[in-house]
């Protein structure tokens, strides 16, 4: 991923930069007229989901594409294991507990990002950092759950360290965020390079916890910088509705804090969460990472005649006496080979099933709506129709999945029969 801020740059600052290797705090509330951004907008969001159940990741990407977020962390996942994969347009990496449906972090990139991708360190359950490639500097992004307020204080302090660990694994030149579900409270009083004068609410113990962390690796908390309605400075919302609270939070090396436009939450965006989407804008520039080409595939079920001709005749031009092994073998894959591309077409790309029927997902729109008229009730219902219409389409796919593989077992296309077994991750995944 491509970082550039764009406008002049003084030789003094320039030797400034090179003089020291860390960066003091500075002022995140004064002038920001200096610094202009750069030419392209990208957005990183994190979110809270309380489960990613039947159906709500497809719920999720959706809301993606609504509100163009290119990166998004998220939290309480409760997947069990850790790993990667593909859905749609999508590419998500997991980590989770070994076997409890606890906690779990995740990082979805769209297609638009996916390709400065350099590598994932799945570190926990709570936390895990997703590598970019850029320039001048490679860009780290790391989704961070913090314990709730009920947890014990060496809780929390594991956390900090294991994170401290990962900052420390994390290349210093590196463009660095940190988003999350902090479960802090930092309230608005402004604290100069950490945050500014547009917190919410009173700071408690948590939040005085992270505003040392910051201090000590020079971090500025961007949702705090920016004045914004109540509505979109909150993140969390008691089940009752009476309270709201800040707790999520995008983090952001001081040094880099002019690439963030903007930093607020979007209320409309619902997956059936007490906590808001948090986005924040970049002035960022994606630098396509260099990867090998994918090898195509046959289409095997359309093997011409012609194809059988070409190899024999070819086959029956071949000296084998007094032949290296070694050569024969190499003239053989050649022709086969070439004749192959000649006369065999390659095997189109298919979209994968959606299983989530529209029935499913308009109740999603109902719900969304429903949710911004703060009809709470409604919401509920909605919310609670929706996870078991998702359990029944899930079902139903399942079962189409299987009687098409006997199906095809039955005609003796084992070939098809084996891919079609080959059912998503996310179909497991999801409880």
């Amino acid at each position: 991923m491509l970082l550039e801020i764009s406008g002049e740059i003084t030789q003094e600052r320039k030797k400034g930069w090179s003089q020291r290797k860390q960066y003091p705090a500075v002022d995140v509330t004064g002038d920001r007229s200096k610094v202009r951004c750069c030419k392209e907008q990208y957005c990183t969001g994190t979110w809270n989901v309380r489960s990613m159940n039947q159906g709500k990741l497809e719920v999720v990407k959706q809301e993606m594409a609504g509100v163009n977020v290119d990166i998004l962390g998220i939290s309480e996942l409760k997947w069990t294991g850790m790993g990667e994969f593909n859905s749609d347009d999508h590419y998500i990496y997991y980590c989770g507990q070994e076997s409890l449906r606890r906690n779990g972090v995740a990082m979805m990139v769209n297609k638009r990002v996916q390709n400065a991708v350099l590598g994932c360190n799945l570190k926990n359950d709570r936390m895990i950092s997703v590598h970019f490639q850029g320039k001048p500097f490679n860009v780290t992004v790391i989704q961070v759950y913090a314990p709730t307020s009920n947890a014990e204080e060496a809780e929390v302090e594991r956390v900090y360290e294991d994170l401290q660990d990962l900052l420390e694994l994390t290349p210093k030149k590196d463009v660095l965020f940190i988003i999350g579900d902090w479960n802090a409270k930092v309230g608005s009083q402004e604290t100069p390079g950490v945050t500014g004068k547009f917190g919410l609410g009173i700071r408690n113990e948590a939040g005085q916890r992270l505003i040392e962390f910051c201090q000590e690796n020079a971090l500025v908390i961007t949702n705090t910088l920016f004045q914004q309605y109540k509505r979109r400075l909150y993140t969390w919302t008691s089940p009752d509705g009476q309270h709201q609270n800040q707790i999520d939070y995008v983090l952001c090396s001081q040094r880099w804090r002019g690439s963030i436009q903007s930093a607020k939450t979007r209320p409309g965006a619902d997956c059936g969460s007490d906590h808001e989407l948090l986005i924040a804008k970049l002035g960022l520039k994606l630098k396509k990472v260099g990867k090998t080409t994918r090898p195509f595939r046959y289409d095997l079920n359309q093997i011409p005649y012609d194809y059988t001709v070409q190899v024999r005749n070819r086959f029956k031009g071949l000296d084998l006496i007094d032949r290296v092994p070694d050569e024969l073998w190499n003239e053989v894959h050649d022709i086969v080979q070439e004749t192959g591309i000649k006369t065999i077409p390659i095997e189109k790309k298919c979209k994968k099933a959606k299983w989530l029927s529209g029935e499913a997902l308009q109740i999603a729109v109902k719900r969304r709506e429903v949710k911004s008229k703060g009809e709470k009730e409604r919401y509920k219902h909605l919310n609670a129709e929706f996870q078991r219409i998702a359990r029944r389409d899930k079902k139903a796919f399942l079962s189409d999945q299987c009687k098409e593989i006997e199906e095809n077992n039955r005609m003796g296309k084992t070939r098809i029969s084996s891919r079609k077994s080959e059912i998503p991750k996310e179909h497991f995944m999801q409880r």
